[in-house]
């Protein structure tokens, strides 16, 4: 019914960042390769943001 125009990105990357963070803390917890680990994050931010944007 009522669309919203106006994004917010920040709140989407910010959501997205603090989401896939704490599952790649847990990994890194267990043994995961911190860098790994920021590029899932990083990832999972930027899909967010696409997503976001077209939806």
């Amino acid at each position: 019914m009522y669309k919203n125009t106006r994004k917010d990105w920040v709140s989407a990357a910010l959501t997205a960042s603090l989401g896939a963070g704490i599952a790649t803390t847990f990994a890194v917890s267990q043994g995961q390769n911190p860098l790994i680990a920021i590029g899932i994050t990083a990832f999972a931010t930027v899909a967010a943001l696409v997503i976001d944007h077209y939806a």
